[in-house]
């Protein structure tokens, strides 16, 4: 029995970081599909389901060694974990255990800098678009029939990249005048000039939507597009960068640093283990709204704000006490 624990402890690990991946990798558009997104949502679910099985595992393991009179203490870690649980395992090297716990802090910067510019992507327009969505939205070649107002020049490094501006186009076999906030056009817009707009013919009231470098009609099949065209793409992609670097230095620091045999304690230790699984269940339910394409609760919405960060803070701060500790 315990050498079944033992192995749905290391499985689930496994399996639990192969799917988180994939799941970060589905929610910046490498594989984009309407909503409701089944696959990261499946994905998220068995990363989230494998982080609750490997708890309870290290929790039943914890208390079968309890039973057996055995004290399973930091200082055991480097005789190696199953030997104090009774069982013939190999002590582990410092260098896998290092390898590990490098793996581990590389899917934590990778999917803390992807939720990171997700969410700035989800945040802006993202209501407009969804809005659209559901009300039948489709694409069509419009013409601008009035001077655009607020204009708005998207600079970097001292180039022009775009334009912001509020438009009215008239969309043939549609109405003749369209309201559109936030248009983003790569040449400065005109009267007369035409656009791809986004717009619903059930609901013209809610105005169009008008992005270059965006795949419009994707938007309209409800897909996930986390890396736009403009200042708001090149955002995203600059979060996703730094947010992830910044993890990355500090799980760099931490792996460095730890002690082997701290290190491996700390991987089965039940408490910090729980810790970290509250934290990917954390993100899974605040994120499931966005990936189902449905309007999260107020719960829910202090979830998914909350989980940005939080799984590079509770990794940080469940790991600060290996440092230096061998």
């Amino acid at each position: 029995m315990r050498s079944a624990l033992v192995w749905t402890v290391r499985l689930s690990g496994a399996v639990g970081w192969i799917a988180t991946g994939v799941a970060c990798v589905w929610v910046l558009g490498i594989a984009a599909v309407p909503a409701p997104r089944v696959g990261p949502l499946a994905w998220g679910a068995v990363a989230a389901g494998c982080a609750v099985l490997r708890c309870g595992a290290l929790w039943a393991l914890r208390d079968r060694v309890r039973g057996t009179g055995v004290q399973l203490r930091k200082a055991d870690a480097g005789s190696g974990v199953g030997e104090v649980l009774g069982l013939s395992l190999d002590s582990p090297s410092k260098g896998w255990v290092k390898a590990r716990t490098g793996a581990v802090w590389f899917l934590v910067a990778f999917s803390t800098g992807a939720l990171f510019a997700a969410t700035m992507v989800v945040g802006s327009g993202g209501g407009k678009r969804e809005a659209l969505r559901d009300a039948g939205a489709e694409v069509s070649v419009a013409t601008v029939v009035q001077r655009p107002r607020a204009v708005e020049k998207d600079m970097s490094e001292d180039v022009v990249r775009g334009y912001y501006s509020r438009l009215v186009v008239s969309v043939p076999g549609g109405p003749e005048r369209l309201d559109v906030k936030g248009a983003y056009t790569f040449d400065r817009p005109r009267s007369g000039s035409t656009v791809d707009v986004l717009w619903a013919s059930s609901e013209p009231e809610l105005g169009g939507y008008v992005h270059d470098g965006s795949d419009l009609s994707m938007y309209a099949e409800g897909r996930w597009d986390a890396f736009p065209g403009g200042a708001q793409g090149r955002n995203a992609r600059l979060a996703l960068i730094l947010v992830a670097c910044v993890a990355g230095v500090f799980g760099l620091v931490l792996t460095l640093t730890g002690g082997s045999e701290a290190l491996q304690w700390l991987a089965w230790y039940p408490i910090a283990r729980t810790v970290r699984a509250l934290a990917t269940v954390v993100v899974f339910l605040g994120w499931r709204p966005v990936l189902m394409g449905v309007e999260p609760n107020a719960v829910e919405g202090l979830l998914s704000v909350t989980g940005i960060l939080l799984p590079m803070l509770v990794y940080l701060f469940t790991s600060v006490g290996t440092i230096g500790d061998d």
